[in-house]
């Protein structure tokens, strides 16, 4: 797809991996609708982007939240792309300290935001894109955010490991299931990305978490996703897959 034009919902657009797509969409002359938690900077980063964008605040776990924040986007030329980059993790080992079991309670509350906020974000969007008409015999795109934790889950990590590793299972099997509608359906697993959150590490943490890295030895930058991101999109062939975006780096365990 050609992303002139395209209109594409981006969550967690506010800030990190989802604001620097969301800025290389508009760049390349595309139309953004920033989906965040009221709380966020959604409504400042879209007086910086102009008349290209839109925010539309939502919670992506809530059904009629995240669907009233798509009727924006189907307002703004129509959905036919979608970034999905909301999420976050919490540290929970099987056994404390004391040898208790781990909380449920954590461990519930990161499936659901990584995992079944994916799937709605996934089904809710692909309903709009199916009513799309063909364009170059495709009607959408969604791109899914997952993690070298997939694969490689550090100890602490075994909630976030799970989730992200639903989304990876989930990548073919909904790139098939939306073939008949002419959608495809990609997920990127980072690997130690350059955000919001590592900014606020020590320089000494982050050079010893750029130096885990192989090549290049240093953190990924939100716009090497958006660049990714953006290729997903527009590449018609690209589809059912997981693609690592890491510098080749394979996690420790701890």
């Amino acid at each position: 797809m050609r992303l002139e034009g395209l209109c594409t919902a981006v969550t967690g657009g506010a800030s990190g991996l989802g604001l620097a797509t969301a800025r290389r969409l508009i760049e390349a002359g595309g139309k953004v609708v920033i989906i965040d938690l009221p709380g966020s900077a959604g409504a400042g980063v879209v007086k910086e982007f102009g008349a290209a964008a839109r925010f539309a605040a939502a919670d992506v776990t809530d059904a009629g939240e995240f669907a009233a924040a798509l009727d924006v986007a189907d307002e703004f030329g129509g959905l036919r792309g979608l970034v999905h980059c909301a999420g976050a993790g919490r540290r929970l080992r099987l056994l404390d300290k004391e040898g208790e079991p781990g909380s449920l309670e954590d461990f519930e509350w990161v499936i659901r935001l990584n995992l079944i906020g994916s799937f709605n974000a996934l089904r809710l969007a692909a309903a709009r894109m199916a009513r799309q008409d063909e364009r170059d015999g495709e009607r959408g795109a969604i791109v899914l955010t997952a993690s070298v934790a997939a694969y490689e889950g550090q100890i602490g990590q075994i909630p976030y490991t799970a989730a992200k590793a639903g989304i990876v299972g989930m990548t073919l099997t909904a790139a098939r299931d939306l073939a008949s509608r002419s959608i495809r359906v990609c997920t990127i697993a980072p690997g130690i990305m350059d955000t919001p959150l590592l900014a606020r590490l020590r320089e000494d943490v982050r050079a010893s978490l750029e130096a885990t890295v192989p090549n290049p030895a240093r953190l990924g930058r939100p716009e090497e996703f958006a660049g990714l991101a953006c290729q997903i999109l527009e590449n018609g062939y690209l589809n059912g897959e997981t693609i690592r975006l890491d510098g080749a780096i394979r996690m420790a365990p701890r």
